[in-house]
């Protein structure tokens, strides 16, 4: 069943859900992208909660004109005004009050949803028959979507992420560095409203397949993820863009495999699976990839202070020294150091008392800031440098390379 979801033959719904998810899910991981670099990710939970009163609103609207409360571009509309006007609110707030960014999220995201369920209630109350359904905005709902809902859905996905192609660059540069990006003559509050625009067309697009709950999380989740990957931003943007449009595509076929699951919560959970093994598993900043370069440190650090303790003919005792220096070939099995041993204890003493002279000349008071007891000092200094060194401690000196 999982497969003939994945493979887009469970049936019409199933794939046009798909399909729209998947798009959806390229377009929120491209856009939160910028919102995460920002380090302006409650942003897009305030939007989020801004838009139900839009959609309240737009179907209070639709049904007093005798139209079908429930038609998605008037909802959508409805949703997209209600929520430019609270990312309004929100930057009046953060400009011209002494209100800091999240006080100002958190009013606005309260108020607005406070009113958007106000304006539920008052709908259920209105007895016209055509509601049902409406609520599917708080956590989304794809029953019975047709193709005009996901074609609606593919248009909005495109054109954000065409918007986005345009204006990555000066988001990229205010995202980073606001203050160069101003200098520089470029208009950075235009911009960030730019963004947050960019945010709010992806909330409502979103509307219909993960709600306005959890859109935020589709918005967040997938740069994040992109980020364990990478320290380029082209490339967690690309990244971002990749992990969200798979979380959509197999969260619909998941749900699609089991009709009793909800779409957008299934989604961001596949999310967070793609989170969860790129928080263990990537290369450079993964958990895994700490506690091995934290294992392998404690190796060097074991094997250096074997070595000193060679060089100064002391014995060792601790049985993990002992047998990283068997293993790399530095001491035998009754502990005495064979000749490559010896030789590298040699040059360990020697390169502390390196040390020692570098780390007392306020000359080289810039190449002892980097000294942690186990750089090699030729690697900080050249050959000369060691030498006059040798020089002033006495004793066997090396010959320049």
């Amino acid at each position: 069943m999982l497969w003939d979801a994945l493979s887009l033959q469970l049936g019409y719904n199933a794939t046009l859900v798909a399909i729209g998810a998947t798009l959806l899910g390229v377009s929120a991981g491209v856009t939160g992208t910028f919102l995460f670099l920002r380090k302006r990710a409650l942003v897009s939970d305030a939007i989020s909660h801004a838009t139900l009163p839009g959609v309240c609103l737009a179907f209070m609207v639709l049904v007093a004109l005798g139209g079908d409360g429930r038609n998605l571009p008037g909802l959508l509309a409805g949703s997209a005004i209600s929520a430019w006007v609270g990312l309004l609110c929100m930057n009046w707030l953060t400009r011209h009050t002494r209100l800091a960014e999240d006080a100002a999220i958190g009013a606005v995201l309260s108020v607005f949803f406070g009113f958007g369920i106000v304006l539920l209630t008052v709908i259920q109350t209105m007895g016209v028959g055509r509601q049902a359904g409406l609520e599917g905005f708080l956590l989304g709902s794809t029953a019975g979507m047709l193709w005009a809902d996901a074609l609606i859905i593919a248009i909005g996905g495109a054109a954000t992420l065409l918007l986005v192609v345009l204006i990555r660059r000066p988001m990229t540069m205010v995202a980073f560095d606001p203050d160069y990006a101003a200098a520089r003559g470029l208009p950075v509050h235009r911009i960030d409203l730019a963004m947050m625009g960019l945010v709010m067309a992806v909330t409502v697009v979103g509307l219909k397949i993960v709600g306005l709950i959890l859109i935020v999380a589709l918005l967040i989740i997938p740069p994040v993820t992109a980020r364990f990957w990478s320290e380029r931003s082209d490339r967690v943007v690309l990244l971002a863009g990749l992990a969200g449009g798979l979380a959509g595509y197999v969260g619909a076929a998941f749900s699609a495999s089991a009709p009793n699951l909800p779409t957008g919560p299934i989604i961001v959970l596949v999310s967070f699976v793609f989170f969860a093994l790129s928080l263990f598993f990537a290369p450079v900043r993964g958990v895994l990839a700490a506690v091995l370069r934290h294992l392998q440190f404690q190796q060097r650090v074991h094997i250096r202070q074997g070595l000193l303790a060679l060089a100064q003919d002391q014995k060792i005792y601790e049985p993990l020294t002992l047998r990283l220096l068997r293993r790399a070939g530095l001491v035998r099995a009754d502990g005495v150091a064979t000749d490559p041993g010896k030789a590298r204890a040699a040059k360990a003493l020697r390169d502390e008392k390196r040390w020692e002279v570098v780390r007392s000349d306020q000359a080289h008071e810039a190449t002892a800031a980097l000294y942690d007891g186990l750089r090699d000092i030729d690697t900080v200094l050249t050959q000369d440098q060691i030498a006059e060194i040798d020089r002033r401690i006495g004793g066997p000196q090396e010959v320049p390379s």
